[in-house]
């Protein structure tokens, strides 16, 4: 190991479950986090600053003032420009860690991409804020033998367990459907920071675990902590159930897009689409539409309002309709200004 690198990780090396041949293996390897919000962004520092030598940074959305309470990658600096996520967190790691590769994906994890994003790591992190993009990880885990760990954070909440094909149970061993009804968010419940930390913690002493090959060490169960009200709860996830549609049927479902919206919601009062994949020059739409409101650019975001709506608009089409949660009116909004 190069001298800078001995310094470096010095006290991570001295830990006995890594050690200098640990450290070595960290360096060496290459992770992909799903979503880079509250608990993706603190996975992605950790992750860093323990020296995983790869990480690729998939994220749909873009850095806003009310995300700072929480996301520890961000400044105001970042709100103020709209930037997205992705690039946002490989910036700032840069500052603490130059030493590793940080690839940013703006992006929307989906079937046609998945393989394209997911393809080539040892390991994929969750830090999405939706069940659908979780099913669809686990498919494409589960179907290309690829281990994974499922995180989140809510109100107080925060919750985690590692799936390791043909070892341990997939997601959909134990939650053979999506929770049923209207879910918590951070928009409805509310989070404290100090959950998505617990979070993304666990998440992360369980990805070095595997990254260093002590996968005996792995926590075989889902664990979940309510930090305000003291309570913590394990399920047995140790073995994948046999009638389970997924990891025992062998059925992607949702891998092949069945059922899947072109529509999707992204709470924020705002309504995603992503059914437009075709190339958007952003500084030329933001000329077409300085005469009919206010508009501002970057090379990787456009943000136009028009009163009462917002629309953010990504460079492969994709945008986010803040201002109404009805489908058909964000469709119309899509259609007026960008296109059919």
């Amino acid at each position: 190991m190069k001298p800078e690198l001995d310094e470096r990780y010095s006290r991570q090396v001295l830990f006995a479950g890594i050690g200098a041949a640990g450290q070595a293996k960290l360096l060496a390897a290459k992770v992909t986090l799903v979503g880079c919000g509250a608990t993706g962004s603190a996975l992605a520092s950790l992750l860093a600053r323990s020296g995983v030598g790869t990480l690729r940074i998939i994220d749909r959305d873009y850095v806003e003032a009310s995300n700072l309470q929480r996301q520890v990658l961000f400044d105001e600096g970042d709100a103020a420009d709209s930037l997205p996520k992705a690039i946002a967190a490989c910036r700032k790691i840069a500052t603490f860690n130059s030493q590793i590769i940080a690839e940013p994906r703006v992006s929307d994890l989906r079937p046609e991409n998945a393989d394209e994003l997911l393809c080539g790591v040892d390991l994929i992190l969750d830090g999405t804020d939706n069940f659908e993009t979780r099913y669809l990880i686990n498919d494409y885990a589960v179907q290309n033998s690829r281990p994974w760990i499922y995180s989140a954070a809510v109100g107080s909440y925060a919750i985690s367990m590692n799936i390791l094909p043909a070892e341990t149970a997939c997601l959909s061993c134990i939650f053979p459907k999506g929770p049923a009804g209207a879910l918590e968010t951070c928009e409805t419940a509310g989070i404290l920071n100090s959950a998505v930390n617990m979070a993304a913690s666990i998440a992360t002493t369980e990805a070095l675990k595997l990254l260093v090959d002590d996968r005996q060490s792995m926590r075989r169960t889902l664990l979940s902590h309510d930090l305000w009200r003291n309570e913590r709860a394990e399920v047995s996830a140790d073995k994948p159930r046999p009638d389970c549609r997924t990891c025992g049927g062998r059925e992607f479902v949702h891998l092949a897009g069945e059922g899947r919206p072109h529509i999707t919601m992204c709470g924020r009062n705002s309504v995603q689409i992503h059914e437009r994949d075709r190339p958007i020059d952003l500084e030329s739409m933001s000329r077409r539409l300085q005469s009919l409101g206010q508009v501002r650019h970057n090379d990787f975001v456009l943000r136009f309002w028009k009163e009462p709506y917002e629309m953010t608009l990504f460079p492969d089409g994709r945008a986010i309709i803040k201002g109404t949660t009805d489908t058909a009116i964000a469709r119309s909004i899509y259609a007026r200004y960008v296109g059919s």
